[in-house]
């Protein structure tokens, strides 16, 4: 057991007095955190966490702080910046304590973190910039500071990021007033995650304990869950959020992965746009436009549904429901409509047909494909959209029952029947025997080895058992056929190169090829390049099916990665580990994408888990003995 250090390093009234100070304990290291004060002793240099305790430390996340002026610059030889803040060490914490004195200016503490090394979150109530307490800092791959503040009046930090040119995400914490003389925030190293019985000294299981959280990302500017906290929000995995949020225990006194999902919720129900609805821009100018005709994707409404039904379910919070349902009926008609001929199944503007998509006129982008795999020309009826969307039904049906709702239960659930009683059909690719990716509006099937697209079908129930193993059968045995074995890398997400008619995006970088069988493209982001996004549907598929080697076969060598950091990051060639090639080449551009840790949520669908999990509802304090099961019939 380690020895509780705590060690308190004023910075007083002169600055002799703080140089004496600093010389002393300007670094402190414990088996939590690693943290240098600046030189001037006024701030946090440098800060790496391991929230497990090992002292396995990654490189510092902060960059230098930007120099102040010097003493004899326009201030009293007997003054320096900030004299009224201390620091206060002890193993698992530190303070940040800043006093009230009236000769001393009024500056705040300001932590810039630089990306490149690890895309910091503020974990946090957020609107215009400006982040409520309690909040949780997180670090990926590192772990999670928890921050509580005590003072007189109310504090809210001031939260902000971006990625144009060398990207930076920002905290500033306040410093005491005259109304508001003593400020004192605490630093709490936290490992945040659903605790399972033998996975807590388990180090295969460390990247799943420090990483946990790694999907939830607070996008500063528009305070809402996003691909990082310095990149677009998308409308279409807001239920990716929730597979995770459902398991996870508090991250502070008042606030849950919950409340996370319910401040993304109000915002679209609001108005605000995202990625995957018409007319989306950019939160900073560099995304791709969102020109889909007046369209949504086609998995956006589906995508809002689901994580609105889970957080119901999650939280029992009826009242927001009730004050929701209008807008989310609004969601669910609009969805429904896109049902152009009757046959049960969702539609999507763009006609998904072979050549539809290029070449295009002027060379711009008119038209997205349907579904989150923007650069391949998922079209008209998509198999992945519908098994969403049949899943958004059955989570609608619940809550009109919730609100009193029964002619409209009674009509969603038709819909959801009528929905499954059509897909299989429409999207069984009798010549492969598994599910085509979409059917365009010709009648042709477009069908590349989707492993996701077949997963997402067997976890939301459209495909019956016996099929579900017949198709994976399939797949696996394709994985073996075209040389696919490395599942440190993730899962590639189709098998087989997509032919350039069927291409909507012709940027090299981004897999297009220049050959009609799309085979010089191939292993390069969307066209086959590997990557832990959507694998959650395959591992999650192949456990429900009972296949517990096949799905741990795939999920363990992933946790390595995890461990690793292998998914995130900037590789020497410029690229990111988001996305690679087959022999690891990085192809990826986000730097960190949050809808790779998605398959952690595979760590409690393992059948083995379901006998030994104890939960931790996100709206109650740790307690042990409901299993995973129990959990989902609790929450």
């Amino acid at each position: 057991m380690t020895k509780s250090l705590v060690l308190i390093l004023v910075v007083g009234c002169s600055l002799a007095a703080a140089r004496s100070a600093r010389s002393e304990q300007r670094e402190v290291k414990t088996p939590y955190y690693s943290l240098a004060l600046t030189p001037d002793g006024t701030s946090i240099e440098s800060l790496s966490v391991d929230s497990l305790g090992k002292g396995e430390f990654r490189p510092s996340v902060l960059f230098p702080p930007e120099p102040k002026p010097s003493a004899q610059a326009a201030v009293p030889a007997n003054s320096i910046f900030s004299s009224d803040w201390q620091f206060k060490f002890s193993s698992q914490s530190f303070q940040m304590i800043s006093t009230h004195r009236p000769d001393a200016p009024e500056q705040p503490i300001v932590l810039r973190f630089n990306p490149e090394l690890s895309h910091a979150t503020l974990l946090a109530m957020v609107d215009g910039g400006q982040a409520r307490m309690p909040a949780l800092l997180h670090f990926p791959d590192q772990g999670s500071l928890r921050i509580e503040v005590e003072s007189r009046e109310p504090v809210l930090l001031q939260y902000e990021a971006h990625r144009r040119d060398k990207g930076y995400i920002e905290v500033f914490f306040p410093g005491a007033t005259q109304s508001n003389p003593r400020v004192v925030y605490t630093f709490r190293v936290v490992a945040i995650y659903p605790h399972l019985k033998g996975i807590e000294t388990d180090p295969r299981f460390d990247g799943f304990r420090r990483n946990w959280l790694n999907i939830f990302q607070v996008q500063a500017e528009d305070g809402v869950l996003a691909n990082n906290s310095a990149s677009d929000p998308c409308a279409f995995v807001q239920h990716m959020y929730t597979e995770i949020a459902k398991y996870t225990p508090p991250l502070a006194s008042g606030l849950t992965a919950m409340d996370l999902v319910r401040m993304s919720l109000d915002r679209y129900l609001h108005g605000a746009l995202a990625c995957g609805m018409p007319y989306y821009r950019g939160f900073d100018g560099l995304s791709i436009p969102w020109q889909s005709r007046n369209t949504p994707s086609s998995d956006t409404y589906p995508s809002l549904l689901s994580a609105a039904g889970e957080y119901v379910i999650a939280t029992h919070d009826v009242e927001w429901l009730k004050r929701n349902y209008h807008g989310l009926r609004a969601w669910a008609d609009d969805m429904l409509a896109t049902d152009t001929n009757g046959d049960g199944l969702m539609k999507f503007t763009g006609s998904g047909n072979a050549g539809s998509w290029t070449p295009r006129p002027g060379g711009g982008v008119f038209l997205r494909p349907s579904n989150w795999w923007d650069t391949i020309g998922f079209g008209y009826e998509d198999a992945y959209s519908n098994a969403l969307a049949y899943h958004a039904l059955q989570q609608m049906a619940d809550m009109a029952r919730l609100t009193g709702q029964q002619a409209d239960r009674q009509r969603y659930l038709a819909r959801a029947a009528k929905l499954k009683e059509a897909y299989v059909p429409t999207f069984l690719d009798p010549k492969t025997g598994v599910l085509a990716g979409w059917r365009s509006q010709d009648g042709q099937l477009h069908d590349y080895w989707f492993p996701w697209v077949n997963g997402a079908a067997v976890v939301y129930g459209l495909v019956p058992e016996k099929l579900g193993n017949a198709i994976y059968d399939r797949i696996l045995a394709k994985m073996k056929e075209v040389g696919f074995t490395n599942f440190e890398l993730g899962i590639p997400g189709n098998l087989i190169p997509i032919r350039r008619e069927d291409w909507e995006d012709l940027n090299p970088n981004g897999g297009a090829p220049t050959k009609a069988d799309g085979s010089d493209g191939f292993q390069i982001y969307e066209n086959g390049g590997a990557t832990a996004a959507f694998a959650y549907y395959t591992i999650a598929a192949l456990y429900k099916l009972g296949r517990v080697e096949d799905g741990a076969g795939i999920l363990f060598p992933m946790l390595k990665s995890y461990k690793s950091g292998g998914f995130d990051g900037r590789g020497p060639n410029g690229r990111t580990y988001d996305w690679q090639m087959w022999d690891g080449t990085p192809k990826g551009y986000e730097g960190l994408l949050t809808d790779c840790f998605m398959a952690l949520a595979a760590v409690m669908e393992r059948p083995v888990a379901r006998d030994t999990a104890t939960h931790q509802g996100p709206n109650e304090l740790p307690q042990s003995g409901d299993t995973a099961d129990q959990a989902h019939r609790k929450y």
